[in-house]
């Protein structure tokens, strides 16, 4: 079911023009509208996505559908989209929520860290992981993370308190976006510094995701189709039927896209001989 806004915080960047809510549960959430600027095919994105992550066991922010009221809507004039000198506002009904990591008031978040902090960052093999996810979703966006310091689950072999830890975030141009498609291209879907990737040596780097990948079950498809709202894909369920299909197909050709990535950019690399 899903949870009622409460609280406006501020808007977000990106193109999405998503907005910082607080719902019902006291948690706060980073929530994209189904009528924003993109497309609604990017809330699908962003679920579907969200529930393979979890499944394959990658970070990422839990997520819920939000509620947002006429009332909401009423009391709040700040939550609009800006269509160039334009205004529109936000429509009521069941929108995508990811979590924000804690009270935005208590915690920072980064969504750049300098070098020397990104090689401190607890699950930083994560991005190969991510990198094989991205290559088999059609990720046409550049990788987005942010940071924080702590981690919302123990990291094996980390014991010192304070680190930073990275949450995969962003998944709306996955599927391509908007379109549905897969036209792949090697340097889709990398994260904009290369030193997340320096320490991939060998294929077992990009191991167990990529068999996760190979031998994804179906039932874990069936539940995120479950749980996505209807309003969301009205008209539009034979080709999100088509795009799942795809996707089942390309499962074992993840090791040859990731493959193609690294030979058209060789140099991100540095330890894979």
């Amino acid at each position: 079911m899903p949870i009622e806004a409460r609280r406006h915080i501020r808007r977000m960047r990106g193109g999405a023009q998503s907005h910082l809510i607080q719902a019902a549960d006291g948690q706060y959430y980073v929530v994209k509208f189904k009528n924003n600027p993109q497309h609604r095919r990017v809330l699908v994105n962003e679920l579907i996505a969200s529930v393979f992550l979890r499944y394959l066991q990658i970070s990422t922010p839990e997520i819920a559908i939000i509620r947002i009221s006429p009332e909401f809507v009423k009391e709040n004039p700040e939550l609009k989209f800006q269509l160039g000198a334009q205004g529109a506002p936000v429509g009521p009904g069941w929108h995508f929520g990811s979590r924000f990591p804690d009270d935005p008031d208590r915690i920072a978040i980064y969504d750049f860290l300098p070098d020397v902090f990104l090689r401190q960052v607890a699950n930083l093999h994560e991005f190969a992981a991510v990198l094989a996810f991205d290559k088999w979703m059609a990720n046409a966006d550049g990788r987005q993370a942010v940071f924080f310091r702590g981690q919302p689950r123990p990291v094996k072999g980390d014991p010192r308190p304070g680190r930073f830890f990275a949450l995969m975030i962003d998944e709306g141009f996955v599927l391509n976006g908007p379109y549905w498609d897969f036209p792949d291209s090697p340097l889709q879907g990398l994260y904009h510094r290369p030193l997340v990737y320096e320490g991939i040596r060998s294929w077992d780097d990009f191991q167990p995701w990529l068999d996760r990948i190979r031998h994804f079950p179906e039932e874990v498809m069936d539940e995120a189709w479950r749980q996505i709202p209807l309003e969301w894909i009205e008209g539009e369920e034979d080709a999100l039927e088509q795009v799942m299909q795809k996707l089942m197909e390309r499962r074992a050709r993840v090791a040859d896209l990731v493959g193609e990535c690294r030979r058209a950019r060789s140099s991100l690399f540095p330890s894979w001989k």
